[in-house]
């Protein structure tokens, strides 16, 4: 057992922050991280709950009446690519089709354990969506910030949810820095700044060791963009090996576009070069804030990162597709890697590989249309 309570813990300081006061950043500003958790054991999953609320003896906080909608609990589906057997978890069975709702749900509902009835968040997809559908099961007021360009499709739901959605002019950095300034009127629950999240996200990890007979997985592949997919999985296999319930961590592997992938060339010591666009724009992300963490995450787990051709990626959604398994080609960049990874002998077919695959094809059906030279 861990002998000091959870906190709010800025990495790059060692600075601490007592958690019953809600907080998004550090005193200079850097993202913020939980204290270690020490985990919990199989006893202490909650089986009456069908949702990842039955890992909440693993939060930070305890929650009395959590923002949940079933999130979690998402089909790992054995499957065999490239000749090899391997398992594809399906994240976008999840309320708002991604799998971003494990986060929000726990952030979301630990934050309005604190307090808070206000939330601001900065994004064009996937986590405006989830923020503003919790935002609106649990009472919230929310407002999402977007960049000018964003198209109307992406913000349908949230408008829908009851969300006020403000287009920002300029580019997806612009966004990020004008909702940060707003920070002091509305609290700034951004799922790249907030611990919270990742919190929720690790239960990805808890739900893997749980669905392979409460033993771990020998390889994660995961898409990259800010990087929660990786973390999560970091500090919820950590625990897991810190309460004794596996006896190693699994190796994590971030799958990256080559034409926006910083953290790949970061981890690989490749020079940055400016990011163009990609098919895989869920995971174009110029400049994620957790890079150093995520670095070290992937080389504590022996991990990797894998950048990916704009080819590859595309064949992958296909190969994929003609399984049955039908996704936005963000995430089919982990079936690329995980063919690079088998070719190079890194991942050996006996070996137990999970394929994280995050949201679904029907979110980027003109884009899919696009590459098919289909019109619709």
């Amino acid at each position: 057992m861990l002998d000091h309570p959870p906190a709010y813990l800025d990495p790059r300081s060692g600075e601490t922050f007592d958690l019953a006061v809600p907080r998004w950043c550090g005193t200079a500003q850097a993202p913020l991280a939980i204290t270690d958790l020490p985990g919990i054991t199989r006893a202490q999953i909650d089986t009456t709950k069908r949702s990842i609320w039955r890992y909440a003896a693993s939060f930070p906080m305890a929650c009395a009446d959590p923002i949940s909608m079933g999130e979690g609990c998402t089909p790992l589906l054995p499957r065999t690519l490239h000749g090899a057997p391997v398992h594809l978890k399906c994240e976008w069975f999840m309320p708002t089709a991604s799998f971003k709702d494990r986060g929000t749900s726990v952030m979301l509902s630990l934050l309005r354990q604190q307090g808070v009835r206000a939330v601001l968040e900065d994004s064009s997809g996937n986590g405006g969506a989830s923020v503003s559908a919790y935002a609106a099961a649990g009472g919230l007021a929310a407002t999402i910030m977007a960049p000018a360009s964003t198209s109307p499709a992406k913000t349908v739901q949230m408008r829908a949810h009851g969300a006020t959605v403000e287009l920002i002019p300029g580019t997806r950095q612009d966004t990020s820095t004008a909702a940060e300034q707003r920070a002091s009127q509305i609290f700034y629950a951004s799922h790249n700044w907030h611990p919270f999240f990742l919190h929720g996200t690790k239960t990805l990890a808890y739900e893997l060791w749980e669905d392979l007979g409460f033993r771990a997985p020998d390889n994660v592949i995961v898409p990259c963009g800010a990087g929660s997919n990786v973390l999560g999985c970091a500090i919820g296999f950590a625990e897991l090996l810190r309460a004794g319930q596996i006896d190693r961590m699994p190796r994590i592997f971030a799958a990256q576009p080559e034409n926006c992938g910083p953290i790949a060339r970061a981890f690989l010591g490749m020079p940055a070069i400016a990011a163009i666009p990609t098919i895989a724009e869920g995971t174009a992300i110029a400049a994620p804030i957790r890079l150093p963490e995520i670095c070290d995450a992937l080389r504590n787990s022996h991990g990797s990162a894998i950048l990916l051709s704009e080819a590859e990626i595309g064949a992958a959604l296909i190969t994929l597709a003609h399984t049955g398994i039908y996704v936005e080609p963000t995430c089919a960049q982990v079936a690329a890697a995980f063919s690079r990874l088998l070719d190079a002998g890194t991942i050996r077919p006996a070996e137990t590989t999970v394929l994280v695959l995050t949201g679904t094809g029907i979110k980027a059906t003109p884009r899919i249309a696009e590459y098919l030279g289909v019109e619709i």
